[in-house]
């Protein structure tokens, strides 16, 4: 089951449920943690992405 198979209706309901658990007051600040939370995932995953894409550099050796 993925997101998109959801719909209009599902994300109404899921919504309202949010709206009822938190109220109207505490609802922005839950949609500003969210976001801050998503991107923080997207930016670290794509660090993780862009570091398996780079090329194996040599290591130095230590002089010791």
């Amino acid at each position: 089951m993925s997101l998109a198979s959801i719909g209009v209706p599902g994300l109404i309901i899921i919504l309202v449920i949010v709206l009822i658990l938190f109220g109207p007051r505490k609802l922005p600040e839950v949609g500003s943690a969210v976001g801050k939370t998503l991107a923080e995932f997207k930016k670290s995953a794509r660090d993780i992405l862009d570091e398996e894409d780079k090329p194996d550099t040599p290591k130095k050796k230590d002089p010791s």
